[in-house]
């Protein structure tokens, strides 16, 4: 693991540390600044994986930065100074457009260097939006965590061109490995969902979020139900966040296709590897592009075959004709929101044979192997801030 200067403390910003990929990243890297000798702080409005930041020994500071209100965002600016001042900040992090405005404020006013990660695609509808956004390019050091969106950044932002380094997002792979997680976990969670033995399980792990495509998949499963031929169990395993009503419309497709049997909406999981284990196969049914797509890379990771919507960065973490030959395919690409192609999918998948299901997923799980490692994310990480840093 890379070491930081001494008595280096890196405080990042998110707008809370609920479930997600931006928020897990954010624990990865306060544990390895930790690891390296730095000092971690997080600065966000909460959330249920505090206790886990806390237990790294990283610090966790409430405040709050998740609001988008123009004079909070100057407020928080002048608390994220505050913060540096007193616990002696080497450099910041963020993570999100509003919080970053504040750090960006905060930095520029304390000389210290204003990292930045782009996370997502962000809607950028109009010139408002598009300068809204431009915060996440203003880093002195720019992380994009897939070439997919290094491109978009540079399309997007071509000031920025020359500070952006591409760091893919790392998972826990020893972790997800399905022979470290054990037959009580998997059936502690299998006892949860209420899920017969012997009834194959398709995954779907996901926030409770329209462009997530969970209703793609309630469509595909009523096409299979259909055929007749396969009756498998899908679970939706996603926290709704506030989207009330978009999970009772969810409920009512479900209704309407008489699947309430056949597809359940569990909420959050908090054990991933131990619902990667009893899955059959894994959906990731996004109808928008993913910056990155960490669902696909840790269902590969458990050795669990994977589909994808074919769009965003899902060409680096899922490989398939025609980009690569038949038999270097990791999972299978399907257009976004095809519901037929989605059910044929799912149909090819859960009918392999026991070999060629090895094969696939043993080719999968060398991949992310190769490429995904949460290690090689946090190295990379630090990496930019001792840049950053010297370059100060």
């Amino acid at each position: 693991m890379v070491q930081l200067p001494p008595a280096t403390t890196v405080l990042q910003v998110i707008p809370d540390l609920n479930s997600g990929g931006a928020e897990r990243t954010t624990l990865d890297v306060a544990r390895a600044v930790v690891d390296a000798g730095g000092t971690a702080l997080v600065v966000s409005q909460g959330g249920q994986m505090v206790s886990e930041l806390e237990a790294m020994g990283a610090t966790h500071i409430v405040a709050p930065v998740k609001s988008k209100n123009p004079f909070t965002l100057w407020k928080n600016a002048g608390r994220l100074a505050q913060l540096i001042e007193k616990h002696k900040v080497s450099l910041i992090h963020a993570r999100s457009r509003a919080p970053a405005w504040s750090a960006l404020w905060a930095a520029r006013r304390t000389n210290i260097p204003f990292v930045t990660t782009y996370h997502g695609t962000y809607n950028q509808s109009n010139t408002l939006k598009a300068f809204y956004n431009s915060v996440m390019a203003r880093g002195d050091g720019v992380i994009a965590n897939s070439h997919f969106i290094a491109g978009l950044i540079k399309e997007r932002h071509s000031f920025a061109k020359d500070r952006i380094t591409v760091i893919q997002r790392g998972s826990d792979l020893k972790g997800l490995a399905p022979e470290n997680v054990s037959a009580l976990r998997q059936q502690a969670l299998k006892d949860s969902w209420g899920v017969p033995s012997g009834t194959p399980i398709v995954l779907n792990m996901a926030r409770l979020t329209a462009w997530k495509g969970q209703s793609v998949l309630i469509e595909a499963m009523a096409l299979l139900r259909d055929e007749g031929k396969l009756n498998p169990i899908a679970i939706l395993a996603g926290d709704a966040q506030g989207r009330d009503g978009y999970a009772a419309d969810l409920k009512k497709l479900i209704a309407n296709h008489g699947l309430q049997g056949q597809v359940r909406l569990v909420g959050h999981c908090a054990d991933v590897p131990a619902a990667l284990a009893l899955a059959e196969v894994a959906v990731v049914a996004s109808v928008e592009p993913e910056a990155f797509g960490r669902a696909a890379v840790e269902a590969q990771a458990a050795r669990v075959p994977v589909i994808v919507s074919d769009l965003g960065a899902v060409p680096e973490t899922v490989l398939a004709p025609p980009e690569v030959q038949e038999n270097e395919r990791t999972g299978w690409r399907v257009p976004p929101g095809d519901t037929r192609a989605l059910a044929q999918a799912l149909s090819c998948a859960l009918t392999q044979n026991p070999e060629d299901k090895k094969v696939l997923t043993d080719r999968a799980q060398s991949h992310v192997r190769q490429n995904f490692s949460v290690d090689t994310m946090c190295s990379r990480t630090l990496e930019v801030y001792g840049k950053v840093l010297q370059e100060q």
